[in-house]
């Protein structure tokens, strides 16, 4: 029992340090482009240390509202591992869209790879 629970104590402590670690490395991510206004500009997500030295890839969906002169308002995440949404929630909220005359919202899909 005190193994099992020591073994849940150190899952939870790694899922935590994941949330704060403020070391990441290059990375090799795709956002996929699913929203119906242009990119001006893509800033990358990093890839987590931790995450991809646990081996840990996959595909973050996110939607961003986008305002009417193209600056992200806000990005939620709908759907992804959690070691990787941060990552790919800042490199979003960083983008650039084309300027429309009304505020949009945006399904965005930010790949992780390993390799």
């Amino acid at each position: 029992m005190k193994t099992l629970m020591r073994q849940g104590a150190a899952g939870l402590i790694i899922a935590a340090l994941s949330l704060f670690v403020g070391t990441f490395v290059g990375t090799h991510c795709l956002a996929q482009d699913t929203q119906t206004r242009k990119v001006l500009i893509k800033t990358p997500a990093v890839y987590p240390t931790l995450a991809r030295s646990m081996n840990i890839h996959g595909v973050v969906k996110l939607t961003a509202t986008v305002l009417p002169n193209g600056a992200v308002k806000s990005v939620e995440v709908k759907g992804g591992h959690p070691l990787l949404t941060q990552s790919a929630v800042t490199a979003v909220g960083h983008w650039k869209f084309e300027a429309q005359p009304h505020e949009t919202t945006e399904l965005i899909e930010v790949k992780f790879d390993t390799e």
